[in-house]
């Protein structure tokens, strides 16, 4: 199915839209964006998505170039040409076009680009089997300034610890800074479960604030299941009872294993099976409500 694009309100197709090559996106990854997963043509929490698409513009001190209200039209504009219930939708904003040296102030015109397109299916057994993890040392773009916990482009860290996870073998790479902390997956927020207990790491270490993070979170209080904000180390998910990481395409998805050893019993928890079954009750009465 051809993805369905609409730029700066435009409706376009994949063959025809085109993005000047003076972007700053396209320069120097000067932009930030959003991923939504719709279920049955809705975007889950979609409000919440832009909402934290703008907190990121500021972060990068980009001015949003339309109205919220306005964008969300396009979003279901797109959705509904794509024809497709089951969407992954993108939603990136680029400075806009300036010349060609590292200045930002020339850029006055900010560029949105809303994709929609079908959502890939999940690898075999990644809910009910789980998945193995591995730590990687990584320095973001973004740490320590202004712009941390934005949602950038600028991700070649997170891709290059994504190849080195899978050069070892496993699905996902746990970033680990320099003080041997993990903070985050590099499309993912990061769980574990201890004597009943889930933890995370904090938003106050710079990672992203993620929307999927906040509603298990949330069907955590609705379980009556106890969870902390806590600095997460390698040791942290090795002994860990439990773990899974979180993302809005993935949902929840049960990590069995870290650098080689396995976590608990080597097979997804009954605390994290339970959080994802309330995370798609919520699921289901936000999309349709």
């Amino acid at each position: 199915m051809p993805l369905a694009i609409t730029i700066d309100g435009r409706p376009s197709t994949e063959a025809d839209a085109t993005v000047s090559v003076l972007d700053r996106g396209f320069l120097f990854g000067d932009s930030v964006f959003e991923v939504v997963r719709t279920y049955g043509g809705v975007p889950f929490a979609g409000r919440e998505h832009l909402e934290r698409l703008a907190r990121s513009c500021e972060g990068l001190g980009i001015v949003v170039p339309v109205s919220l209200d306005a964008l969300e039209r396009e979003i279901a504009d797109t959705i509904a040409r794509s024809g497709e219930p089951e969407c992954y939708v993108r939603i990136v904003i680029t400075r806009g076009r300036g010349p060609l040296n590292i200045d930002p102030a020339p850029a006055k015109h900010p560029l949105r680009v809303v994709i929609a397109a079908p959502l890939s299916p999940w690898p075999e057994g990644l809910h009910t089997r789980g998945v193995e993890v591995a730590t990687v040392r990584v320095e973001r773009a973004t740490d320590h300034t202004r712009a941390a916990g934005a949602k950038v482009s600028a991700y070649v860290a997170n891709m290059l610890a994504l190849s080195t996870a899978r050069e070892r073998g496993a699905y996902e790479a746990m970033m680990v800074g320099a003080g041997g902390e993990i903070s985050e997956g590099t499309t993912s927020n990061v769980f574990v479960v201890t004597a009943g207990e889930v933890r995370t790491p904090p938003l106050s270490m710079g990672i992203l604030g993620g929307i999927t993070r906040r509603y298990v979170l949330r069907a955590a209080d609705d379980l009556g299941v106890p969870w902390r904000e806590t600095v997460l180390f390698p040791r942290d998910l090795e002994r860990a009872d439990e773990a899974f990481l979180t993302s809005s395409l993935r949902e929840v998805v049960p990590i069995v294993g870290v650098d080689g050893v396995r976590i608990g019993e080597g097979r997804p928890g009954p605390i994290t099976a339970r959080l994802l079954e309330r995370y798609r009750e919520l699921v289901r009465a936000h999309c349709d409500g």
